[in-house]
């Protein structure tokens, strides 16, 4: 199981209120736009307990055999607004956590780990997927994609592309044997604390 000990119950939300009126203090929502390929408001397969789950839209990993092919295009989709995601999510007082997967969700870290910091308020967790594998992320990050900002706010970071040759049904939260499940949280780089994919 993944690490929900200090999940708090979420709020229940009038789906009316807008952004503004459930924080009143004035959140900052700015560059808030994100392509997405879709979402899934109550997916259980995309981490533990009942996720919201955020489809990003662009790929550059196009892994042979990927579950995901639609997604891979970076025009396609269709553009949203993390705060109309956010009221979405605050209005569902059964989540467990939001999943972002893609596509690629770290080809929009910036505007991802703004939406994550503004989850995280409300007591939800925050699993990522990405095709790049951490070590990949740490070295290329910078102030400009915004990569230690999303893993930052990340509690889990499942990592690495889908290899068909190590596709396997027996792991629970990755496609193939190849791909890690990273607690962010105690991982302090270079030492990664992994979570078994058996578990």
């Amino acid at each position: 199981m993944f690490n929900t000990n200090n999940i708090v119950q979420t709020k229940n939300i009038n789906t009316k209120l807008s952004f503004g009126e459930i924080y009143n203090e004035g959140v900052s929502f700015a560059g808030n736009r994100i392509k997405l390929a879709g979402v899934v408001d109550d997916s259980i397969v995309d981490g533990d307990g009942v996720r919201f789950t955020v489809f990003t839209q662009g790929c550059p990993h196009k892994c042979p055999d990927c579950h995901n092919p639609q997604t891979h295009d970076t025009n396609g989709g269709y553009w949203d607004t993390i705060e109309n995601l956010f009221v979405r999510i605050a209005s569902n007082p059964l989540l467990d956590g939001v999943t972002f997967s893609g596509g690629e969700p770290f080809l929009q870290a910036d505007v991802l780990a703004v939406l994550a910091k503004q989850i995280h308020s409300l007591g939800l967790n925050i699993i990522t997927y990405t095709g790049y594998r951490f070590e990949e992320l740490y070295k290329n990050a910078s102030s400009n994609n915004h990569y230690m900002d999303l893993i930052n706010e990340s509690d889990f970071l499942i990592d690495g592309r889908f290899d068909r040759n190590k596709k396997s049904y027996k792991f629970n939260f990755v496609g193939s044997s190849n791909q890690r499940i990273i607690d962010c949280k105690k991982s302090q780089f270079p030492q990664l604390c992994l979570r078994d994919i058996y578990a």
